[in-house]
């Protein structure tokens, strides 16, 4: 009986934490010459390392998003337009998000810790 009572008490300190939610990170680029990575209403910075869900809205066929840093090189197309989720594990580092066409001056950053 202790041993049932005891996988229970388990069961219930690892199922919910198998089923957490990472956190979701948004990014914009588009219509206009923009790019932007949000988290709420914050712009990204610095981030702890970990496990992040990344929701992109590709709003112009002039433009991708790219994602780049340590282990990570995530994009969206061009000529194409849409939605797009990836879920990235982000290591300590720099990482970079550019629309390739426009790199010089659509650009920004963050850092991992």
């Amino acid at each position: 009986m202790k041993l049932v009572a005891l996988a229970a008490i388990l069961a219930a300190l690892i199922v919910p934490s198998a089923f957490a939610s990472s956190p979701t990170l948004v990014g914009t680029v588009g219509p206009g010459f923009t790019i932007t990575l949000k988290q709420g209403s914050a712009t990204v910075k610095k981030l702890k390392a970990g496990t992040y869900t990344f929701k992109i809205s590709d709003k112009s066929n002039l433009h991708d998003f790219h994602l780049k840093g340590p282990g990570v090189n995530k994009t969206t197309s061009t000529p194409k337009k849409g939605n797009v989720t990836w879920t990235v594990k982000l290591k300590k580092g720099k990482y970079t998000f550019v629309c390739d066409p426009h790199a010089t001056f659509m650009k920004g950053s963050f850092t991992v810790s």
